[in-house]
């Protein structure tokens, strides 16, 4: 089986405080995972490992066969990663805003134009070329902000919170989106908050502390723990790490 994630004990350290501890999974490829966790779990640490931003204290990991240590700028330039706040450039047109991460990955003017007509095309922001990405709703901000991720066709697409603070229909239309690239052939890695996004991933984990608490299908996690939903599993685990 291809894994594009292949982590074995990784741990990070800052001080006396491990912000990871020991970290052990493997996701396979074209699947959307899940990570799950309250903020200070080791999401955002683990991220920047994978993303080669960050070297881990002990241990190894791959992702998309790449060392997370010695072929950082490999991963880098393979992944398409979006982060949780709207980072483009508000000043600029939305077709402006494509042009540039475009160039920054290095597409040809022959690509980018093919390119950017595609993304405009999956995000839906076809008649929105022209606009000022500073006057878009917050939905669509962070479609344009996905366009910009996967410009260069990424192999995995890392999203952190990529829903959050945007209304239900908004939402929707964002997995939609997601969902359609998965069945397209991208690995996509997400962090959410959302217990219902997270229902819909194909592989979830649970982080506590920097420890893997669970790993399986959003199924096997709920029937291991004998409950309903993954809230209710989040829930859990909390109260358990608060108890120790």
């Amino acid at each position: 089986m291809e894994y594009v994630i292949n982590l074995r004990e990784l741990t990070k350290r800052f001080g006396n405080i491990t912000a990871v501890d020991k970290l052990t999974l493997q996701v396979p490829a074209y699947k959307i995972f899940g990570l799950l966790g309250p903020n200070g779990s080791g999401k955002s640490t683990t991220i920047r490992m994978i993303c080669g931003i960050l070297k881990p204290t002990s241990g190894e990991g791959t992702v998309l066969g790449y060392d997370i240590e010695k072929e950082s700028e490999k991963i880098k330039k393979s992944i398409g990663y979006m982060s949780q706040k709207f980072s483009l450039y508000e000043d600029l047109t939305v077709r402006e805003n494509l042009n540039f991460y475009a160039s920054v990955y290095g597409l040809s003017k022959k690509e980018m134009k093919q390119r950017i007509k595609e993304v405009l095309d999956i995000v839906g922001l076809e008649e929105r070329g022209k606009q000022i990405a500073g006057t878009l709703s917050g939905g669509l901000k962070q479609r344009l902000a996905l366009g910009c991720a996967i410009l260069h066709n990424p192999k995995l697409l890392i999203l952190d919170e990529p829903t959050s603070g945007v209304d239900p229909l908004s939402r929707r239309m964002f997995w939609d989106i997601i969902k359609s690239l998965a069945n397209d052939g991208m690995s996509i890695l997400l962090t959410t908050h959302y217990m219902e996004e997270a229902e819909i991933c194909d592989l979830t984990a649970f982080m506590f502390n920097g420890k893997l608490m669970a790993f399986g299908t959003p199924y096997e996690i709920k029937r291991e723990n004998n409950l309903d939903s993954l809230e209710d599993v989040f829930i859990k685990y909390v109260r358990m790490m608060n108890n120790e």
